[in-house]
């Protein structure tokens, strides 16, 4: 089995990783009051998903 024979700093390693952080999700259009929402959840405002009242709006 391969082994590395010298250390790799944490500089290096961290270079290496730099592709690998979360991107931000944005934000989707509720198809019945139009406010921007979390994309697969039920709408904050109107309490619909997918055109069916799931929970009344607070």
């Amino acid at each position: 089995m391969a082994v590395p024979k010298k250390h790799h700093t944490s500089a290096r390693r961290d270079k290496r990783r730099s592709h690998l952080a979360l991107k931000p999700s944005k934000p989707a259009i509720c198809s019945h009051c139009k406010q921007p929402k979390t994309a697969h959840r039920v709408c904050n405002n109107c309490g619909y998903y997918a055109g069916v009242e799931v929970k009344q709006p607070e």
